[in-house]
């Protein structure tokens, strides 16, 4: 994982895979302050630069502790952070939502949290179903010009509102938002339809979470009892509970196996490495409980998939992509463009 891409159109370096911290300083299914420090001196040795966390992490105990590993190793100029606003924290009071007010103020309690000076990638953790995209594209530019925010992107919103954010940055000379961080996995294509061809179209990179199903992927779980993984996300009440265990997705599993067994390598590997293979993701986020499982999330890096590996599970994953989506393939392109001849794309 020594290779370092460009995340977007920017000139921010990212490697391959991007440590996610979520499960930091997380009581209920994480690590301990020791265990995240070897995970996380761990992704370094293995060439990895970028670190994903969020202000809602553990209510900010994530952050808290990330601060402290960083700054007692004195990594701070050789990583990459990212961290997320939007998501309230109770109390009765207006603390959430996507507007310049929230990000204004969680960006300062992310700072001292972290104890640092600047966030490099800033992203808008959700959209929260009101705020223009225009005072989103304002705030982070006036973030961004102050020195706090280095780039900034969008997670978990809405493609057009994607689309219109970077158009409106765009015609205005603003910094644009240089990548989406969203859902995406053997088990979860959605993203499919509509944010990986704008994100395509409009130069942003795509920033996959949760590439094993919050551990559905694994194989831990099986069919006739799903809960019997103990300890397992999925069994728990946290956000990854609402269920990936539909007959669709225990199909998916079940090809993964066999297509894990004929290359010889873990399930979770082999899943995660799916993933990084596809088209506009410049890194992919993992994250680890334990030292092992951030292993295997490094070895998917070292081994790219066969061919006749790839196919199979493109097959095996295949949502139904829905109208008017389901127009828009090559076959239909031959009988729109070219009376039944083959017609391609190049760029």
């Amino acid at each position: 994982m020594r290779d370092l891409r460009t995340l977007g159109h920017s000139g921010l370096l990212v490697s391959p895979l991007t440590l996610g911290t979520m499960t930091m300083a997380n009581p209920g299914w994480g690590s301990d302050e020791k265990e995240s420090g070897r995970i996380l001196d761990r992704f370094l040795q293995a060439g990895g630069n970028a670190i994903d966390t969020a202000d809602v992490y553990a209510d900010g105990a994530t952050e808290e502790l990330l601060g402290r590993l960083i700054s007692d190793r004195g990594i701070r100029d050789a990583v990459v952070i990212a961290t997320k606003y939007g998501f309230g924290g109770g109390g009765g009071l207006v603390t959430g939502g996507a507007g310049r007010a929230t990000m204004v103020r969680a960006l300062e309690g992310s700072l001292r949290r972290l104890a640092t000076d600047r966030i490099d990638l800033y992203w808008m953790h959700t959209w929260d179903g009101l705020t223009p995209a225009s005072e989103v594209v304002q705030g982070m530019a006036d973030l961004i010009a102050a020195g706090k925010v280095s780039h900034w992107g969008l997670s978990n919103t809405p493609a057009w509102f994607a689309a219109q954010a970077i158009t409106l940055a765009r015609a205005h000379g603003l910094p644009t938002p240089i990548a989406l961080q969203l859902e995406y996995s053997l088990v979860a294509r959605d993203i499919e339809r509509e944010h990986v061809p704008a994100a395509r179209e409009l130069g942003m990179g795509v920033v996959p979470w949760s590439p094993l199903a919050g551990g559905f992927l694994t194989g831990k779980y099986r069919r006739d009892d799903p809960a019997a993984a103990a300890g397992g996300r999925l069994t728990k009440d946290n956000p990854f509970s609402d269920s990936k265990f539909t007959d669709h997705n225990w199909a998916v599993l079940d090809a993964l196996a066999e297509v894990a067994e004929g290359v010889g390598r873990p399930a979770a590997e082999v899943a995660t490495a799916w993933v990084l293979d596809r088209p506009a993701v410049d890194t992919v986020l993992v994250g680890a409980r334990t030292l092992d499982q951030l292993n295997t999330s490094l070895a998917a890096a070292e081994h790219p998939l066969p061919s006749d590996a790839r196919e199979r599970l493109d097959a095996a994953s295949a949502q139904d992509l829905g109208y008017p989506y389901d127009i828009f393939t090559p076959r239909m392109a031959a009988n729109i463009c070219g009376g039944g001849t083959p017609v391609h794309r190049l760029r």
